[in-house]
């Protein structure tokens, strides 16, 4: 890459090329924060928007099975990577680059180099959105993320329950620690409908909810806990595909109309919302 010169500018860049970058966290593990943001990008795919998704899950980096696809990326030119194509969106992991079940153990500066070379080495191109899944909890990816590129904001993922809006509530002060706006929340795994049409209420559905509207935050919308999420999930096809009518996918392509707009809404104002305490 070559030593950085006395002028080079110091602090987060934009990357050329790309609108928006949003990332995608959840206080805690588990709550189907990678599904909410592979259905997330497909949606936006779907919608006519340009989108890369980035896999910084480093150490569970299941976006590629979710995308259905295991081959390696290219490299090409002077170190640059090329995304792989799936479902109309191009994305990188981890998981592309040390495939199977060998655990990625990794210290703070190789995970920042990562993130950086996952922002700045691979061939994106023109995206309306770049987004980033982060690893569930707090810490040093989002660090790296925001010390290398301006984030246009963060959605973060919860169940309806106390115990994952404790900790989505956590994620929350972390995003804004770090001076990232919070674009909204979603519910995910809100309840479930049984054949008969009876609703279930499995982790406290409106929960999360409740909990945006405290914080001043959008809710961006509930997702159903459906076999046919983690089905499609396991299979590399994920719901979104079926389209915003489709009873499986509608709920992520409201996710993503709001994402959108709420993107460009704090594009207009100049690239960030300030928060008046």
């Amino acid at each position: 890459m070559g030593h950085m010169g006395a002028g080079a500018p110091q602090g987060p860049q934009p990357l050329p090329g790309v609108a928006h970058v949003v990332a995608v966290g959840s206080g805690k593990g588990g709550v189907g924060k990678t599904t909410v943001a592979v259905n997330l990008a497909v949606a936006l795919g779907k919608l006519g928007y340009k989108v890369g998704l980035i896999d910084a899950d480093i150490y569970g980096p299941n976006v590629p099975m979710m995308l259905g696809v295991s081959r390696q990326p290219n490299v090409v030119g002077e170190n640059r990577i090329e995304p792989i194509l799936s479902h109309g969106v191009k994305f990188i992991s981890v998981g592309l680059i040390s495939p199977g079940d060998k655990p990625m153990v990794m210290r703070g500066p190789m995970l920042h180099q990562i993130i950086r070379q996952f922002l700045m080495q691979v061939e994106w191109g023109e995206l309306d959105f770049l987004i980033v899944d982060l690893p569930p909890g707090t810490g040093d990816v989002v660090i790296s993320l925001v010390q290398t590129v301006p984030l246009t904001g963060a959605v973060v993922v919860s169940t309806g329950s106390s115990v994952a809006l404790q900790d989505a509530r956590k994620a929350l002060e972390m995003f804004h620690q770090v001076n990232v706006d919070v674009i909204g929340l979603v519910e995910n795994m809100s309840q479930m409908t049984l054949p008969s049409g009876e609703v279930i209420d499995v982790f406290g559905a409106g929960g999360t909810e409740r909990t945006a509207a405290q914080f001043g935050l959008e809710f961006l919308g509930a997702v159903e806990l459906d076999p046919a999420i983690r089905e499609g999930g396991d299979k590399g096809l994920p719901v979104a595909l079926a389209g915003p009518e489709s009873a499986k996918g509608k709920a992520f392509y409201e996710v993503a109309k709001k994402v959108a707009l709420a993107a460009e809404k704090i594009a207009a104002q100049g690239g960030s919302v300030l928060e008046v305490s």
